[in-house]
């Protein structure tokens, strides 16, 4: 069963330095028939102006993966962690028992355009823990590519849940298959280009939801990039 999440339908909040667009309900945007997907709860597909960014602010109980797709952000937190997140980076921050953070556009000319995921943990009250590891392109391209894992397989980030995240990029024609088993859900989010889903067409900005599937199958029509989601 395969179930799209058109990009149209998307919640979106809108201020002078940032453009966000919310695949599940979040913050003042709530729609009851998208509040997440498995442990999977947010996806937010963020722009931010040059010079411009998300202030301290507080998260608690929450694993959250930042992707970049254009531009870096600038990450500091309350466990004493400075970095700066660029394209092929993937970041894990476990909020856990609590910790602060702020992320800012540091470029003065380009905007930063990034995916801010939250997962479910497996259980609260988690110390709180940062990880950041760099995927190159040469690594996603033709592929999919882990890049987040219950146990950091394959020099994946760890998340704590029994998830695991795949991104890839593919030229158009190129094709990929995953193998979900039985009890397994997937979640596959279109962050460029287009791809056919089991021959369900989507473009960027569009995620399907994957149940009682056990091969997933994914052309791509134009020059994509997506995220899949192996979720419990």
């Amino acid at each position: 069963m395969i179930t799209v999440r058109p990009t149209h339908e998307r919640g979106q909040t809108q201020t002078p330095w940032l453009e966000s667009y919310h695949t599940f309900s979040f913050n003042r945007y709530y729609d009851p028939h998208y509040t997440g997907f498995r442990d999977l709860l947010v996806i937010n597909e963020d722009t931010v102006a040059p010079g411009r960014g998300f202030g301290t602010h507080g998260h608690q109980d929450m694993e959250i993966i930042t992707y970049v797709v254009q531009g870096q952000l600038a990450h500091q937190d309350s466990t004493g962690v400075s970095s700066v997140i660029r394209p092929g980076d993937v970041q894990r921050m476990s909020a856990g028992t609590g910790v602060r953070h702020s992320e800012f556009n540091p470029s003065g000319t380009e905007p930063t355009h990034f995916l801010q995921i939250w997962i479910q943990p497996e259980r609260e009250g988690l110390p709180p823990s940062y990880e950041q590891r760099s995927f190159p392109e040469a690594d996603r391209r033709g592929t999919l590519r882990l890049v987040a894992s219950r146990d950091g397989q394959d020099g994946s980030v760890t998340v704590h849940q029994d998830v695991r995240l795949y991104a890839g990029m593919l030229e158009a024609s190129e094709e990929v298959t995953h193998r979900l088993r039985d009890d397994r859900h997937a979640w596959v989010q279109v962050i460029r280009g287009g791809v056919l889903l089991n021959g369900t067409p989507l473009t960027a900005g569009d995620g399907t939801a994957v149940s009682k599937e056990t091969l997933l199958h994914l052309r791509a029509t134009d020059t994509a990039e997506l995220l899949l989601f192996d979720l419990a």
